[in-house]
């Protein structure tokens, strides 16, 4: 797999935890109870953003402005949270990759106007945290 896949399995083990309020770390085990392929770097990823959740959260309350967490769509709100664990805490990942991964996550799997947001949000934290 490639990285852009494993970010995407790691946004699809994400977003259904964070719908059915079950712990990444069980999603995790039922995907792999059943078969399903959970790469390194997908569970590098769900473990990351689940241990750094209340500081994105925070990040996000702060830079999407007249947005809170919890009114976005799900899958916005779960690619953001990737974006901004890549953006802060994953060395490896450049600023401009983190960014435009999640941009092309949203265009892929969100409305029309969720590429804009997320580039706007994450723009935004990279901006005022020093990784731009």
């Amino acid at each position: 797999m490639t990285r852009r896949e494993d970010r995407r399995v790691a946004i699809d083990i994400l977003y259904q935890a964070d719908l059915t309020s079950a712990a990444s770390a069980d999603v995790v085990a039922d995907w792999r109870a059943v078969g399903r392929e959970v790469p390194t770097f997908t569970a590098a990823l769900v473990e990351g953003v689940t241990q750094r959740l209340p500081d994105i959260d925070l990040l996000l309350e702060t830079h999407a402005e007249g947005w809170s967490v919890h009114r976005m769509a799900a899958v916005d709100r779960t690619i953001l949270r990737v974006g901004v664990y890549e953006l802060l805490w994953c060395d490896d990942v450049p600023t401009s990759v983190a960014i435009s991964e999640a941009v092309e996550a949203a265009s892929e799997l969100s409305a029309e106007d969720a590429k804009r947001f997320v580039n706007g949000v994450l723009g935004r934290i990279a901006r005022d945290e020093g990784v731009a």
